[in-house]
């Protein structure tokens, strides 16, 4: 046992796990967390105080940044595995880069805490086999003003810490797991500039569920949109995640099973296991539409907060595992995506939910209530107790409206905030010189809809109509976006009028769409 003194108080804290190690051991630096027997949690100037003890004592970490939170926080890149640093150096090094980010949701905390100690390890001589083919691009905060929001009220249910956790949104009030599309935080725009820089291969963030009480220890979920390259979802489907969850299994006794939630109480779905949504806005989607490997980590937030760190941490650790033994094939796979012919394909602008053909084996469990000790307000706290329940799963979306791919678009130059957005996450354009007039597609605007209710400080819009052929003359100073490039994926679903996480979404056309006839971005006959 140990004594803690919080706010003037002294709590009885039971420290286990690697709190005990590290202090057997005389691990240093230690988190927060671990000094504090896990009733706290890492703050953004420690993180960075304890990024730069390691980088200093290691060869292999580099420390740099890529970018600020909009209260001008640096947002701390690790670089683990190559000695410069840079991002050139990082792209020619012919290794796997994998980027590991925690903390979007800063009341999120375990993945923060992880990774912090994962560092530490790497730094006194761990893991010195996954350098020989990885570079690790490690973010341990990335809402890093949500991080000092803490109070001893935020995810009021969630098992600790109890010394208090960040908050959900960034310092603007955004969601930044909504905000990959329109890229309206400096976070994601500094995320999208650094995935430009250092273009990882692989995408891995880090969080908690406090959803359905299910019986598993950690949820995950691969990229979910339609538009999602299929050996990609293949790997993760087929290979890595069935690999991982059967070695932790084996090893840890631990279950883990694909990201789900019941329906809730009064909602007329069906019942079954139901995963989050396919939109790129999540940026496990949005990564999947950049052909790139995502995987997202749910701890289970009714597990103590330390045993939510051995989790993640395990998970982190065997996903590196098979990264490094796989590397080649999933460079390999990555590449191929990116030189994909999608021109003449009919993809997705809107999904639904598909049921699975048969019913699933998903493991529920239970949960008893606590008293938080310093608010004496409810926690709750998973009890090891599963309940097999077979169900439908409904884990994974098809098209429920279909568009085909063209192989340009042409954006009028006065579309200074749809070609900004463009320019912001990569997407390649042209322009022309002069005046030209061309056979094209149009979109005659039937209807134009904004939703009753805000959210992300946006009624989402919605147009209806259809596409007519035209001959149009482009003015100088157009841009052309043509799709066969590698982010040809994300330019369809960014441009296409009825797409449901594009440009017309997020209300970034509304000004030229008041009352208009046609959607102002055109496209190619073929």
């Amino acid at each position: 046992m140990n004594r803690i003194m919080y706010g003037g108080t002294w709590i009885t804290a039971l420290v286990l796990g690697s709190a005990t190690a590290a202090v057997a051991q005389d691990v240093s630096p230690l988190t927060r967390a671990e000094a504090s027997g896990f009733m706290e949690t890492t703050r953004h100037v420690e993180a960075e105080v304890f990024l730069h003890e390691v980088a200093d004592r290691s060869p292999d970490i580099t420390l740099t940044s890529f970018g600020y939170s909009m209260e001008g926080r640096t947002l701390w890149l690790a670089v683990v595995g190559d000695a410069d640093g840079s991002a050139e150096s990082v792209r020619q090094s012919g290794k796997t880069r994998v980027y590991i980010q925690g903390n979007i949701h800063a009341g999120e905390v375990e993945g923060k805490e992880a990774m912090l100690a994962l560092l530490r390890e790497i730094a006194n001589g761990a893991h010195r086999n996954w350098l020989e083919s990885m570079v690790l691009l490690v973010a341990p905060i990335y809402n890093a003003d949500g991080n000092e929001r803490i109070t001893l009220t935020n995810r009021r249910l969630q098992h600790g810490p109890t010394g208090g956790m960040g908050q959900r949104p960034n310092a603007q009030g955004y969601d930044l797991n909504r905000d990959h599309m329109k890229l309206e935080s400096p976070e994601a725009r500094s995320l999208v500039r650094m995935f430009r820089d250092y273009d990882p291969h692989v995408l891995i963030d880090l969080h908690a569920t406090n959803g359905t009480h299910h019986g598993y220890h950690l949820t995950y979920s691969p990229p979910l949109h339609p538009n999602t390259p299929e050996p990609i979802v293949a790997l993760l489907r087929n290979r890595l995640l069935p690999s991982v969850t059967k070695t932790i299994k084996d090893r840890d006794g631990w279950d883990f099973y694909y990201y789900g939630n019941l329906p809730r109480q009064g909602s007329n779905r069906q019942r079954g296991w139901y995963t989050f949504d396919h939109r790129p806005r999540f940026g496990n989607n949005y990564a999947g539409l950049r052909n790139r490997v995502a995987i997202l980590s749910e701890a289970y937030a009714y597990l103590p907060f330390e045993e939510r760190v051995s989790v993640t941490r395990r998970f982190v650790e065997e996903l590196l595992s098979y990264i490094h033994s796989n590397g080649t094939e999933i460079r390999q796979i990555v590449t191929d995506a990116e030189t994909a012919l999608i021109i003449g394909q009919q993809l997705a602008v809107r999904a639904e939910f598909e049921r699975s053909d048969a019913r699933k084996e998903i493991l529920l469990g239970e949960v008893m209530t606590e008293r938080h000790p310093l608010t004496g307000q409810p926690v709750l706290r998973r009890l090891d107790r599963q309940i097999p329940t077979r169900m439908y799963e409904f884990g994974t979306f098809a098209a429920a409206e279909t568009e085909r791919v063209p192989s340009a678009y042409y954006i009028p130059a006065v579309l200074t905030g749809a070609i900004d957005r463009l320019e912001a996450h990569g997407v390649q354009t042209e322009q022309f010189n002069g005046p030209t007039t061309r056979e094209v597609e149009r979109f005659k605007i039937e209807s134009s809809t904004a939703a009753e209710r805000e959210f992300q400080g946006h009624r989402e819009r919605t147009l209806t109509g259809m596409y007519q052929l035209a001959d149009v003359t482009l003015a100088a100073g157009t841009r052309i976006v043509h799709v066969d490039q590698p982010l040809g994926r994300l330019v369809f679903t960014l441009l296409e009028p009825r797409s449901d996480d594009g440009l017309v979404n997020w209300n970034v056309l509304d000004e030229v769409l008041s009352d208009a006839d046609f959607y102002p971005i055109v496209r190619s006959v073929q």
